[in-house]
């Protein structure tokens, strides 16, 4: 037998669950009444709804298209191409009166499917390349409709569009990309677009771009004039200035360190041929290597960017430091056989009488006099030569280019006694340049038989390893200041009109 308590809380339990249940039963019904009652309220707004026509239709004034965007990321841009990518929100928002309705809900979320049924603005963007819209795991799309018949539609996209660039000042540069968009069939007198007040271009917090700074993002509505009349559109340009590191730290460091890499030339004797020329067409070929990898990535534009003119800079001073060895070479080479001579041109030392018995030391003179020799042309700088006490003056034409040698027991000396001038070096430039012959026989005696001159360093040398360095450091300061301190400015371009 059940006691008389435990029996009460039984009944009570059960009127508490018979409540409960039609609680629930009546807020179902209420639900379905409110479903039931929203179906109906849409199925009267559209029965005589005509979705090809503007909400304004025959009213005498366009429908306002409010516009917003709110960027999640933008990138890549590419410069080959002169396009860009970005990913965003985009909302538009438009009243249409024949969808305001009376109800206890405020605001609708319709489903997608509403928008083949009701009329929507015809948006494109007119320098989109390839947009589409984000479709996983179902289409993202948002319609919502107020009592008022303030309509909500909004998306994400993924939009590619064209910015067409400005490289001379690359990679220094500044790029205005512009994103235009609009109707595409309806004129200004039906449709009007305007930027949602307040910030309607907005960007997610922590947005970066990989090569570029984002500086502002400036908007303006205008109207466009075409062949269909005038149209209006909507603007915005993302103005970027690019960052200089990568490119210093792949191209302007590595080209700088070459071109003073070939300078070591100027302190390598000049003997040394085959090192000097494998040490500038090293560089040469090496800068042409970083030439070419840094245009794989820029379009064939019809003009020089800032960077081809450093590259076009340091190729020739390293084709230069390769010219300097040849002129070094031309003008004060001395060697010993590299140059083969025909044996009509060995000289006799025919001028030349002997005091006394020639010992050992003479013949070798003698011997050298009849050397085979190269090309010499003077340029260096040699002062202890001219006062080497065997030197001989020959006086095949020119005047002595050393002291007389005065005779005394088994030395050779001069048959002719001469005033002994040096000539000077502006004239031995001459004789070179005019290729004068009596001046090269003169010059190959006397390299038969000093060698100091052989190890002289090259005044052309010393005069490089001065003003190469220097010119170089002058034109990257010039050159740093100039782009550096020119900018391009920011502007507004016409949108284009051929559709």
């Amino acid at each position: 037998m059940r006691s008389p308590r435990t029996v009460l809380i039984c009944h009570m339990l059960r009127a508490l669950m018979l409540a409960a249940l039609a609680g629930e039963l009546k807020a179902a019904k209420a639900n379905d009444v409110v479903s039931k009652n929203i179906t109906m309220v849409l199925e009267n707004l559209l029965k005589n709804y005509e979705s090809s026509q503007t909400p304004t239709h025959g009213k005498g004034e366009p429908t306002i298209i409010k516009t917003n965007i709110l960027i999640r990321s933008m990138g890549p841009v590419s410069e080959l191409d002169m396009d860009y990518s970005m990913d965003c929100y985009f909302r538009q928002y438009w009243r249409d009166t024949r969808l305001s309705f009376l109800g206890p809900i405020k605001s609708l979320s319709l489903s997608i499917k509403m928008l083949e049924r009701i009329w929507r603005p015809d948006t494109y963007f007119y320098n989109g390349k390839h947009s589409y819209v984000h479709t996983i795991t179902v289409p993202n799309k948002l319609l919502r409709i107020t009592q008022e018949g303030d309509i909500l539609y909004s998306m994400r996209l993924t939009i590619k569009a064209k910015c067409p660039m400005e490289l001379h000042n690359f990679p220094m540069d500044r790029q205005s990309c512009p994103l235009i968009l609009g109707s595409y069939a309806y004129p200004s007198r039906q449709l009007v677009y305007q930027w949602q007040s307040g910030k309607s271009v907005s960007f997610e917090s922590g947005m970066a771009l990989s090569q570029f700074d984002l500086l502002e993002s400036p908007q303006r509505n205008l109207t466009l004039k075409r062949r269909e009349g005038e149209f209006s559109l909507l603007q915005v340009n993302f103005n970027l200035r690019r960052h200089t590191g990568y490119f210093l730290i792949q191209v302007y460091v590595p080209c700088i360190l070459i071109v003073v890499l070939s300078w070591v030339s100027f302190w390598i004797h000049r003997e040394a041929t085959s090192d000097r020329v494998g040490l500038c067409i090293t560089t040469v070929l090496t800068l042409s290597t970083i030439g070419l990898d840094s245009r794989t990535d820029l379009p064939k534009v019809r003009y020089a960017t800032a960077l081809d003119w450093f590259l076009l800079m340091s190729f020739f001073y390293c084709i230069a430091t390769l010219l300097e060895f040849a002129g070094v070479h031309y003008f004060t080479k001395v060697g010993s056989g590299e140059i083969p001579m025909d044996e009509d041109e060995w000289e006799d030392v025919d001028e030349i009488e002997m005091i006394g018995p020639l010992d050992p030391p003479a013949l070798e003179v003698i011997h050298r006099g009849r050397r085979k020799s190269s090309l010499i042309c003077p340029i260096y700088n040699d002062p202890a030569l001219g006062n080497s006490p065997k030197r001989l003056s020959l006086t095949h034409g020119l005047a002595p280019l050393g002291p007389k040698v005065q005779p005394s027991g088994n030395v050779m000396v001069e048959r002719q006694t001469q005033t002994d001038t040096k000539v000077p070096r502006w004239k031995q430039i001459f004789y070179c340049l005019v290729g004068d012959e009596t001046y090269r026989r003169e010059r190959q005696r006397e390299a038969s038989r000093g060698h100091k001159r052989v190890n002289s360093v090259s005044y052309i040398d010393r005069a490089a390893r001065v003003l190469f360095p220097t010119s170089f450091a002058l034109l990257n300061v010039v050159y740093w200041l100039l782009y550096f301190r020119y900018q391009q400015q920011f502007h507004w371009k016409q949108p284009p009109t051929a559709l």
